[in-house]
Order: structure tokens, then sequence, then C-alpha cells
């Protein structure tokens, strides 16, 4: 091979391949730091579009999670007071079925009466004062809980009625008579099967949100897991070629010094 000062082309391969070498060995330490294999979209274009399509969809997911879980908190509202109401009609039965009695005087039915009235007044009252997240809970309107998995969107429709003694229709109902004590009970029976019905279905409708809920969860696991496959380094791996990279890196910078050097030797024909 002829010798020559113009090119000197073992440094400039030397050169090229420590360079590439350098750069395979700074994307490794690159990928060890984040516990990423993907960082850049140069690293795998087509992976962190479907890394990123994965990421959007557990947002989505997390979130309607979130957004069934407060519909389950308004609805367990709902039954709370609805079970308090409960409690109150039964009561009322109580006096309604005392007050029908013949023994009872006209004074212990006006003094009946007076209890069962505060009874549909507090019942009012729990229908215009109870709230979920500052709004009124007995409106009557429905409510839609929004679930998305970014990709298809869906909605659980739920209806909370009205709640009054009016609602119940308790308020012409009285305890002044026997006569009346009697009509007040067909009433009030009828108002504990109307909330026991409105409880049925907001049970149901808080295991239907519960379900869901559930589904999102398994979803958001399996989807982080199959992000996770495509973004996340091989540790075992990177390690085992950062070795690999570090010592091509020394050898490399050794030829590289060598490949200068053997340049040198043209300078011992010059003495």
């Amino acid at each position: 091979m002829a010798l020559s000062i113009l090119d000197n082309v073992s440094a400039l391969s030397a050169e090229n391949s420590l360079s590439q070498t350098q750069g395979k060995l700074s994307n490794v330490l690159t990928q060890l730091s984040t516990g990423q294999r993907i960082n850049s979209g140069a690293d795998d274009a087509a992976g962190l579009s479907i890394a990123n399509g994965l990421a959007a969809s557990v947002t989505a997911l997390n979130q309607s999670t979130q957004n069934a879980s407060d519909g389950v908190g308004q609805l367990q509202t709902a039954d709370g007071a609805l079970s308090q109401v409960t409690t109150l009609l039964n009561r009322a039965v109580t006096l309604a079925t005392e007050a029908a009695n013949g023994t009872v005087t006209s004074a212990q039915q006006t003094s009946m009466d007076t209890e069962f009235t505060s009874i549909k007044n507090e019942i009012t009252r729990i229908g215009a004062n109870t709230t979920f997240n500052g709004t009124s809970v007995f409106t009557g309107g429905a409510t839609s809980i929004f679930l998305s998995d970014s990709s298809s969107q869906s909605t659980i429709a739920t209806t909370i009625g009205t709640l009054s003694s009016t609602t119940l229709s308790l308020n012409t109902n009285s305890l002044t008579s026997a006569t009346n004590a009697a009509t007040a009970l067909t009433s009030i029976n009828t108002a504990i099967n109307t909330v026991a019905s409105s409880r049925g279905d907001l049970g149901a409708t808080i295991n239907r949100l519960n379900s869901a809920v559930n589904v999102m969860n398994t979803q958001v696991t399996n989807l982080t897991s199959a992000e996770d496959n495509v973004m996340g380094a091989n540790i075992a791996q990177d390690v085992a070629d950062m070795s690999k990279y570090q010592i091509l890196n020394q050898t490399g910078m050794a030829a590289l010094a060598q490949a200068n050097q053997t340049q040198q030797g043209i300078l011992t024909l010059l003495h």
C-alpha cells in the first residue's frame, strides 16, 4: 500500500466508527437514566404514536372512573336521605295507627297530628336541602355520567325525583280524627312504597356505575401494561449494551490514536 500524507483513511474510518459507538452509548445511557426505550420520535416514531394513544386512553379512563365515582357519591347521598325519610314515615305509621284507634281522645289526636305535621315538614326540608357538590340532589332532573376511553364515548343516565310531603301525597292528610288517621295511614304506606321503589332504582344505578368503574380499572391496568411494553427500556439488555459500547469506545479511541500515529511514520523517511 502506497504511503500518503494527503488523507489518513484509517484515521477517518476509526473516527467514523468511534462516532457511531459514542452515539449508541449515549442512547443507551439515556434509556437507562429515563427508564424509557423511546425518548424522542427518532427512536421509534411508530412506537411513540402507539404509546401516546395508549396514554391518552389511560388518562380518559382515569377521569371517567372519577366521573362514575362522583355519580355514585351523588346517588348514595340521595339514598341516605331517603333512608331517613323511611324512618320518618315509619314513625308516621305508628302515629296514624294510634290516632285511628277509638280509645284515643281528640286532644291526643291533635297532639299526634302536630308531630305528623313536623314529620311532613322535615321530609320537605330534606328534599329541599340535600345537596351534593353544592347542587341540590332532589331536582327531578336527569344526570348523565360521561364515560370515555378517548376513542369512544358513552353515558349512564339517572334521574333523582323531587322529594317533599306534596310529591309523596301526604300534605293534605291529618290525624285529627280516627277517619282522617285511617286515610292518612293508607297514604303513608303508599309513600313508604314509593320511597322504597326510588331507593331500588338508585341502588340499581349505583351497582351499574360500580360495575363500570371495575371494568375501566381493568382497562387502565391492561393499557398501562401495554404502554409500558412499548415505552419501557429493557434494562438488562441496556446494561449489557452499555458495557459493550464502553469497551468499543475505549478500543475505538485507541484505534484512532494508532491510526494517527501511523501517519507519523512517514516522517522517518525524511531523515
